[in-house]
């Protein structure tokens, strides 16, 4: 059973930030997917989606939004796998990446965190070996990432993400019917029949 974990920041203040890209994409998951059926719930330190797929043969997976603040996700992540008995491989963490270009994403396992809290405090708890589905939102001009990555995406940039959710949504579905690995292998294919 996959576990995805959107992250971000609680607090309306955040909300659309790049910094919770993370939170957007399980969030458009949800609200824009015909395909499942969920019962959400504030526990293990965050918002939590025991979710169906209603597909085939009916699959569950697990969805979660820390609600811990980013530099403490890897508690609540660490809550999840340990309830449910989750390999660390069958963890599939979403969140902003400044290397690489808004409206883009790559997936990725295992690997340091470059500098995002998130990512290190979930490697801090359960170690590296887990995949990341990298979103994303551009290098500033300047160094001041702290700031950066606080501010919402601008009116250009945020067309591109409009037109990277879906597609998101495209791959995470097929990551739970066929499994991450068969999934990487045919991205291009898949984002080709998204369009």
């Amino acid at each position: 059973m996959y576990l995805f974990v959107g992250l971000g920041n609680p607090g309306h203040q955040y909300k659309n930030t790049k910094h919770n890209i993370g939170f957007e994409v399980i969030e458009y998951f949800i609200n824009n997917n015909k395909s499942i059926a969920y019962n959400r719930y504030l526990k293990f330190q965050g918002i939590f989606y025991e979710v169906i797929l209603n597909k085939e043969n009916n699959i569950k997976f697990l969805m979660l939004m820390p609600l811990t603040y980013m530099n403490l996700s890897g508690i609540s992540v660490k809550q999840v796998l340990d309830f449910y008995k989750i390999s660390s491989n069958k963890l599939i963490v979403i969140h902003d990446d400044m290397d690489i270009k808004v409206g883009e994403f790559k997936i990725k396992f295992n690997g340091g965190s470059a500098g995002h809290n998130g990512i290190q405090s979930i490697i801090n708890y359960i170690g590296k070996d887990f995949y990341r589905i990298r979103i994303g939102i551009n290098r500033p001009q300047d160094k001041n990432y702290k700031h950066y990555v606080l501010d919402k995406f601008a009116p250009e940039e945020l067309i591109e993400i409009n037109n990277l959710l879906p597609k998101l949504n495209l791959i995470i579905e097929n990551i739970v019917l066929e499994g991450i690995e068969k999934t990487i292998s045919k991205i291009g294919f898949l984002l080709m029949k998204s369009i």
